[in-house]
């Protein structure tokens, strides 16, 4: 808490100019022996503060001095360090410019700085999955660079069947998706998303992008996402759950869960989406417990024959 205090304190200073102890004490909610120590440990510590008596006195930064954290609350500090551990997927100049920041700190900041920039490890695998690296892709940087600089590219892409083109891309925002990066951009047939490891060439021009003014990147990427679900998932099931299976279901199933009313025997109405209707049935199939599928009818045929086949493995 009194990190918390020192960090208000010197933003109050820098926005100020000067203040009385009982002024850091009316602002911090403590008492005014807590703010003249509190002021007294900026001074102790390097921050560059002194103090004048008499008559319109109080503390002021020599010269006016400030810190690179003007604006931020010591909350805000600390979440803005996270970004600069050892295993962040920031970029490498994300991460020197943060660590340039927690160097420039006063030293009681510095601690919990360099204790946030340390305390989280980001692990993108799932239990499972293989450990193999997923290093950026080749043209990322010139393409990020594109689009804060604002200037259209001449891209190369490969699709998924191996067929290059070339195309003048409008680049409005990179996303990453776990492992992998896209670009969002307009072209000449509308707003499109590309791989970032399939671009083969990337050459920025000096022709300006033409960005819409109400384009939002995290809006837009929601949509495309949600319509490559729906492509990928066209398949849709009704089927009443135990309501101690949904739990169970949410786990499994994720987004392709919706959960809907209860029904009259106390179990809940859920509709699943699927690549297609014998794949659906063998995942459900394990579920029996909780799950009765009531349509369409060739999944439950499905069903019954993945039960027929299991019962004269086993029986």
């Amino acid at each position: 808490m009194r990190t918390d205090r020192l960090v208000a304190i010197l933003l109050l200073l820098q926005r100020r100019g000067q203040v009385t102890a009982a002024e850091v004490a009316r602002e911090l909610e403590v008492s005014e022996r807590t703010a003249r120590r509190d002021l007294d440990a900026l001074a102790v510590a390097g921050v560059p503060v002194y103090s004048t008596q008499g008559r319109g006195g109080g503390w002021r930064l020599v010269g006016g001095a400030r810190t690179d954290l003007s604006g931020l609350t010591a909350g805000e500090a600390r979440a803005l360090f996270l970004a600069a551990g050892p295993a962040s997927a920031a970029t490498p100049a994300v991460k020197a410019a943060l660590r340039k920041l927690v160097h420039a700190l006063p030293e009681p900041f510095r601690a919990q700085a360099e204790a946030a920039a340390a305390s989280l490890v980001t692990d993108p695998r799932q239990w499972g999955a293989n450990r193999a690296e997923h290093p950026p892709p080749r043209f990322l940087d010139a393409l990020q660079d594109a689009v804060i600089r604002g200037v259209q590219v001449r891209l190369g892409y490969v699709d998924g069947r191996g067929t290059e083109t070339r195309r003048t891309a409008h680049p409005l925002g990179i996303v990453a998706k776990g492992p992998a990066w896209y670009l969002v951009a307009h072209t000449e047939t509308g707003r499109r998303t590309f791989r970032i490891d399939r671009v083969a060439s990337a050459d920025p021009t000096d022709d300006p992008v033409e960005r819409p003014e109400d384009f939002d990147l995290a809006g837009s990427w929601r949509e495309m996402a949600d319509e490559v679900e729906r492509r990928r998932t066209p398949l849709e099931i009704q089927a009443l759950c135990t309501p101690h299976g949904i739990g169970i279901l949410r786990i499994g199933l994720g987004d392709r869960l919706d959960v809907g009313g209860t029904v009259t025997d106390g179990r809940i109405e859920v509709v699943i989406r699927g690549r297609d209707e014998y794949t659906l049935a063998g995942e459900l199939a394990g579920l029996v417990e909780w799950l009765e599928v009531t349509g369409p009818p060739n999944v439950r045929a499905h069903l019954a024959s993945i039960g027929n086949a299991l019962v004269e493995r086993y029986r």
